[in-house]
């Protein structure tokens, strides 16, 4: 059984150093400007031919790291003083392939390779690799935080957030499919759905978000049609949040879709500014749906948000 490790809401105070495990993307980048933002010192440990060039100069001291050498990496952030990290970016599995060195820079050590046989052999899940990785930081005295703390500004939040306004026909399929992607996330299958008129025309699975939606233009030629996007409950913070940005909004764009729905407070926005902006060029709605509390049900109700009897959807009205 994958071990259940507590994790901190938020980072240590200011000026506490804070180490930072990136892979590829803006995200990593993101993190790095928060952090300093906060007055952290930011110790970054860089994934070999994956992270950004900007990224080591916002960081007071960074180092490449080996993908499958997830023993050194609590080492080298103790050696530091570091106690606290923050672990965010994907992997570009092209990059690692594409590289004549790759056979050496990735040697796993050996407690990647206890990590492999005790946890991951059978079960390759986003959740229990970061169980791996985390148990593994914390036997080095590192614990990993959430990762979203440093930038709330880039979170979803609740209501139509572009002047683009969605439609009729995409507020009520939001409204209809919301629990049903609470249901798909609880069963841990994927982040996402597309939907239209009530029919849902496509599931995420393994091949990530933007790959489904090229999809769905396959099978759906009407446009106009609704992505929804969440996170499960109490899903963990500290790696993995689901994540959109403008290569989202323009993938939408360019395969038929007229609306984005994401839960407020658990997607990560990229440069959210720039991406609200660009959905209004290309006429995209983008709206954060309310994970309802029952607490505050009638406050919801008194505020015009509609909460769905199940508890997992509330549809903000303009």
């Amino acid at each position: 059984m994958t071990p259940s490790l507590s994790i901190l809401a938020d980072p240590p105070p200011p000026p506490t150093a804070v180490g930072l495990i990136a892979g590829g993307g803006r995200l990593p980048v993101l993190v790095a400007q928060g952090l300093r933002a906060d007055g952290h010192v930011v110790h970054g440990l860089g994934l070999l031919g994956q992270y950004e060039d900007e990224l080591p100069a916002l960081c007071t001291t960074f180092r490449d790291v080996g993908l499958l050498r997830v023993g050194s990496w609590g080492k080298i952030l103790r050696r530091m003083g570091v106690q606290h990290a923050i672990m965010v970016g994907r992997v570009d599995k092209a990059n690692l392939m594409h590289d004549p060195f790759r056979l050496i820079r990735n040697i796993p050590d050996l407690r990647t390779l206890y990590a492999w046989f005790t946890h991951l052999r059978h079960d390759r899940r986003s959740s229990a690799l970061l169980a791996a990785i985390a148990e593994e930081l914390e036997r080095c005295g590192v614990s990993l935080i959430d990762s979203t703390a440093p930038i709330p500004d880039h979170l979803a939040t609740a209501g139509v957030m572009t002047r683009t306004q969605p439609n009729s026909m995409q507020r009520s399929d939001v409204e209809f499919v919301w629990p049903l992607l609470a249901e798909l996330l609880r069963l841990d299958i994927g982040q996402s759905l597309a939907i239209r008129e009530r029919d849902v025309i496509a599931v995420e699975a393994v091949e990530g978000t933007d790959r489904m939606i090229e999809r769905v233009s396959a099978v759906c030629r009407a446009k106009g049609w609704t992505l929804c996007k969440g996170a499960r409950a109490g899903h963990d913070r500290r790696s993995d949040v689901p994540t959109v940005g403008i290569q989202t909004i323009e993938n939408l764009a360019a395969h038929g879709g007229g609306c984005l729905a994401v839960a407020a407070g658990d997607v990560i926005m990229i440069d959210r500014d720039a991406m609200l902006d660009r959905a209004d060029e290309l006429g995209i709605a983008v709206m954060g749906v309310p994970v309802a509390q029952p607490s505050a049900r009638r406050e919801d109700a008194e505020s015009g948000i509609h909460v769905m009897p199940s508890g997992a959807m509330a549809s903000a009205r303009a």
